[in-house]
């Protein structure tokens, strides 16, 4: 009994799949390919052949590292920059990691091939040993997205965990 209930379901299963692509095959009636334009086919693949152009951002340095420093000793370093494509540049964003560190002073407009600027990078120089903070600045270029980096090593003497001694029974 069981098998013969399988073969049923088997062969309901396969009908439907069977009906439901000749269905879908034969509803249509039009041949979607003879709606396109060979015109407007042309046109786009003229369209992008063409290389696009995109901003270039040279750094005078990628990242910074402000050496030894002692817990909330606050820092401040500039990263200058340079459009080095051949369009104008945009800026349109410029953020940190974390709240720490914080960039300012960037400017909002186009600017020209060949043309430079900068900003100011300042972290309040709190945590403990080594710390490393990534700055993401998005703006017209190829990836979109270019990165700077700061670092210090931060001297903060409540970090230091005191060894853990052995209680000797007296």
């Amino acid at each position: 009994m069981k098998i013969k209930k399988n073969i049923f379901i088997t062969s309901a299963t396969s009908f439907f799949v069977a009906f439901t692509v000749a269905f879908l095959l034969t509803s249509c009636g039009n041949d979607p390919f003879s709606k396109v334009e060979t015109k407007n086919v042309e046109v786009a693949s003229q369209r992008d052949a063409v290389a696009t152009n995109f901003a270039e951002m040279t750094f005078n340095k990628t990242s910074h590292d402000f050496g030894t420093i002692n817990d909330g000793q606050a820092q401040e370093t500039t990263f200058s920059y340079t459009n080095t494509g051949d369009t104008p540049l945009v800026v349109t964003d410029i953020k940190s990691t974390c709240g720490c560190t914080v960039p300012q002073g960037w400017s909002r407009q186009p600017l020209s091939p060949g043309e430079s600027s900068q900003f100011t990078v300042k972290f309040n120089g709190k945590g403990a040993n080594k710390v490393s903070k990534t700055v993401t600045v998005t703006a017209n270029t190829k990836k979109g997205r270019e990165t700077v980096r700061i670092s210090a090593f931060i001297n903060n003497p409540r970090s230091v965990k005191q060894p853990l001694l052995p209680k000797i029974n007296q």
